[in-house]
């Protein structure tokens, strides 16, 4: 099925990433004002026509995550009552999605709670990147194409020196495994683990580590760094086990409490993480490094527009990198 023009709109989640985007694809970002009401309630104003567009609507449902989960919904069903052609939520960052299974009883999986809530709003697609745990997919009875953040983040590894036998590439826990192996295959190095348990919500128990760390540069990697509990024990881990030095990537900076505080007396000599989620300037460390995702969601846009696959023009396109600071 064809569909019009192709149109980019933002809430206020991450207006920099959306205008990114519209650049990378070198059209205009969508008129919308998203502001509140006097008591807080979100309010939407399309401000030029949808009608018949590819309409994709840019909004990580980031901290505060209430808010911009809301702002997303609200925009979709105005861009839904403003006959859009084709609705498509991107989601850099996924808020919910630690949620996604039942531990113990009468808790909610909020993770496809979300997904419903996205659907019934009136979103045709969902693109996302690097989600917290891959079932979510299948929370949504709509097409749902997951992009992973790690060609950009492995090839800046590479040009930082990361690879091959000097290089362990670290999971911080068991559930992250498959994430770093991928990320060793990538960089020639070797895969070691850290098994842990969690007491208590945010809380880290270091239990074994697995693999062979003397002498060789540890690289910590997962999907996100909340209050960088987990990556800055496992740091310490590491320094323990011998490593000569550690360094930590992820997709989601999300850096939430005494995160900052933590990486900045930890033993991490540097941090990757990519735009998914702003970075305001309080949070900005030396050792903190943010790559651009924009490229990479421009490529997927793009090809989504277009009714390509996804998969293939991304294995086709060069990897770009953009250092923000």
């Amino acid at each position: 099925m064809e569909y019009g023009p192709l149109r980019i709109f933002t809430g206020n989640a991450n207006p920099a990433l959306a205008q990114a985007v519209a650049t990378e694809l070198e059209i205009e970002i969508g008129q919308a004002e998203v502001t509140r009401f006097a008591d807080l309630e979100v309010r939407v104003t399309i401000k030029e026509s949808v009608r018949g567009c590819d309409v994709f609507i840019v909004q990580p449902t980031c901290t505060p995550a209430n808010d911009h989960l809301m702002e997303l919904l609200v925009m979709i069903d105005a861009c839904r009552r403003g006959s859009a052609g084709r609705i498509t939520a991107v989601l850099p960052y996924y808020g919910y999605a630690r949620q996604d299974k039942k531990i113990r009883g009468r808790e909610p999986i909020t993770a496809k709670l979300v997904a419903n809530l996205i659907t019934v709003a009136g979103a045709d697609r969902v693109l996302c990147m690097d989600l917290h745990a891959d079932p979510i997919m299948g929370f949504f009875d709509l097409p749902v194409d997951q992009l992973p953040a790690r060609p950009i983040i492995a090839s800046y590894c590479r040009s930082q020196g990361f690879g091959g036998d000097d290089t362990v590439v670290v999971s911080p826990d068991v559930g992250g495994v498959e994430n770093a192996k991928q990320l060793a295959d990538d960089l020639d190095s070797s895969l070691a683990i850290i098994a842990k348990r969690r007491p208590r919500p945010n809380e880290v128990e270091v239990i074994e580590t697995i693999g062979q760390l003397e002498g060789r540069k540890a690289l910590l990697v997962d999907d996100m760094v909340d209050t960088a509990g987990t990556l800055c024990q496992a740091a310490a881990t590491c320094l323990e086990r011998g490593a000569a030095e550690v360094h930590a990537v992820a997709t989601h900076g999300v850096l939430s409490g005494p995160a900052i505080e933590r990486i900045a007396a930890s033993a991490l000599k540097s941090v990757v993480i990519t735009d998914t989620v702003p970075l305001p300037p309080e949070k900005q460390l030396p050792k903190i490094t943010v790559l651009s995702v924009a490229p990479l969601l421009a490529d997927a846009i793009e090809a989504i527009h277009e009714d390509r696959s996804v998969s293939r023009r991304l294995a086709q396109s060069p990897i770009r990198q953009q250092r923000m600071f």
